[in-house]
């Protein structure tokens, strides 16, 4: 289920995404409404909350993109970076998105008690732009993945 990001965690349903596995990776299909028209990065991040963080940030609770890892490094979902970094979600003109994508370095068991976050605007994984909203803008989604 993925909201609205807004200061408690509980704004205005937005719709559901759902994952599973294949031979090429984890499938990701959004069923999703009422967004603004566009690419927008799409983000597994570590905690399981959509809480605002300590900072004002809107779903800051739920912590840094997903990398076990530790690289540190903004790469995409083909790259040598954050496992948590997935393709672009592309919204209609009519505000719907429905279009699957494919994360080829995850499976569903590692994301589950995690968390998704949807930015305002496209990815361009680009790690020296992270310090302007982790790329993509601010936080707009979250749901948590159970």
């Amino acid at each position: 289920i993925l909201r609205v990001a807004n200061g408690d965690g509980s704004g205005p349903l937005v719709g559901i995404v759902r994952f599973s596995d294949s031979r090429y990776g984890l499938i990701i299909e959004p069923d999703l409404r009422s967004l603004d028209a566009g690419p927008h990065a799409a983000h597994i991040h570590e905690n399981p909350d959509c809480s605002m963080g300590s900072d004002g940030t809107p779903a800051g609770g739920a912590g840094n993109h997903y990398d076990p890892a530790g690289t540190d490094k903004h790469a995409g979902p083909y790259g040598d970076g954050h496992r948590g970094d997935l393709p672009n979600l592309i919204v209609e003109e009519d505000g719907t998105a429905r279009i699957p994508t494919l994360a080829p370095r995850l499976s569903a068991s590692e994301i589950k008690g995690r968390s998704l976050m949807i930015h305002s605007g496209a990815d361009r994984f680009d790690t020296h732009s992270m310090h302007h909203h982790g790329t993509g803008g601010p936080r707009m989604y979250c749901g948590i993945i159970r």
